[in-house]
């Protein structure tokens, strides 16, 4: 799996926001169109969107369903959506409206039967977020930690045959402080499956050091609030994709 910068699009209350530390209180709306950042994104030649329903990552159920359904079939880009996908039902509910890959979260924890249901169905089409808080996985759109190890959570679900895991150091979310590169290795190397990187990428440099990670599982980077301060520039690290 070749490593990818993948811009991310987090909507709350039909805009575009970035939450502080997954805190539903803390956020900051950077546009009132989705759809227009994502066009945006595409334009600059992303090779892929993330998409998250934060309200739906609250509630456990699809709130801006029509909207991320407008955004895929608005960009000719792959799009990955993550928020409230907890069964089978809303997995394939986003996947016939053109999404390209569902991120499962709290079912993980919760009902790992369906996990698999999904899996099956839909190979190659599903990816795990794994949230974690001092090394433990955090549910429930971060508000629950429970006392799972993020790794042995993420060796479980590999039985199922997930695609990829998405791993956020809630801790560095949206803080601008800089990806804790020791936990996200130590969790790539940890397990056998490709682990795209989420949270506090903030400068060019923290790109490329987690591409230099590369070797160690790491096959990309989830990138948000740098990209709407203007902190790091999307064209320029899609530039690195290529080298």
């Amino acid at each position: 799996m070749a490593f990818e910068v993948i811009p991310a699009i987090d909507i709350q209350g039909g805009k575009a926001v970035r939450l502080r530390q997954g805190r539903a209180e803390d956020a900051t709306i950077f546009a009132d169109s989705p759809l227009e950042v994502a066009k945006r994104f595409a334009a600059a030649g992303a090779s892929r969107i993330h998409v998250v329903d934060l309200d739906g990552a609250f509630t456990g159920k699809p709130v801006n369903f029509e909207i991320i359904r407008r955004i895929a079939a608005a960009v000719d880009v792959p799009v990955q959506v993550g928020g409230g996908v907890r069964n089978f039902d809303i997995a394939s509910r986003y996947l016939g409206a053109g999404a390209s890959r569902i991120i499962l979260g709290t079912s993980a924890v919760r009902n790992p039967e369906e996990v698999l249901r999904i899996t099956k169905a839909y190979p190659g089409k599903v990816a795990a977020s794994i949230d974690a808080r001092d090394g433990k996985a955090a549910i429930r759109g971060w508000v629950e930690v429970t006392g799972v190890d993020a790794v042995d959570l993420a060796r479980q679900m590999e039985k199922s045959g997930i695609a990829c895991f998405i791993y956020t150091d809630i801790s560095r979310d949206g803080m601008m402080a800089g990806p804790n590169f020791r936990s996200i290795g130590d969790f790539a190397k940890g397990i056998a499956t490709p682990v795209i990187a989420s949270g506090g990428v903030s400068t060019m440099a923290d790109v490329e050091t987690l591409l230099a990670m590369e070797g160690e599982g790491v096959c990309g980077a989830i990138i948000g609030r740098a990209l709407y301060d203007g902190s790091v520039s999307l064209v320029d690290a899609l530039r690195l994709e290529s080298r």
